[in-house]
């Protein structure tokens, strides 16, 4: 399995609008290390890009709750529990996965923690919004530039 390509049609997600402009979808698991490092800079891009990401979390609401808490998000999340119909959808095969979906195509995939992807991700939904297009993480701030999930 790899994830789709950029240009394919994003599968639907319910709960999930892509109408409205670009949208961020991070995929995670609450218990990967890798994923609760990159959750900080999450929210910075939620932050900086107000309703442009989405959490598709692989546990159950009372899990992705706790995991929020923990790790102060903000972002809403919806959840994809086993047999994992949207990560599937999406060719998930390592968490995290960040996906950028414009009318309803695939622009852009980064997957794991990719200093470089994630960059491009917030710059990306920056031009298309209007909204600060400065990077969300960057040489010197305690994060490697790629570490695999």
């Amino acid at each position: 399995m790899k994830p789709l390509d950029p240009g394919a049609q994003a599968p639907p997600i319910p709960g999930v609008e892509f109408t409205d402009g670009p949208v961020a979808l991070f995929f995670y698991k609450v218990t990967c290390p890798t994923c609760q490092m990159a959750a900080p800079v999450a929210e910075r891009v939620a932050v900086t890009h107000p309703e442009k990401l989405v959490g598709v979390v692989q546990d159950p609401p009372e899990r992705a709750d706790a995991f929020a808490q923990e790790y102060r998000t903000t972002f809403p999340s919806v959840t994809d529990v086993e047999p994992y119909d949207v990560s599937n959808a999406y060719g998930v095969r390592v968490v995290p996965t960040l996906f950028v979906i414009e009318r309803e195509k695939v622009v852009d995939v980064v997957e794991s923690w990719d200093r470089d992807g994630w960059n491009r991700v917030s710059a990306y939904l920056g031009s298309s919004t209007g909204s600060s297009s400065e990077p969300v993480s960057t040489e010197g701030d305690g994060l490697p530039p790629f570490r695999p999930g």
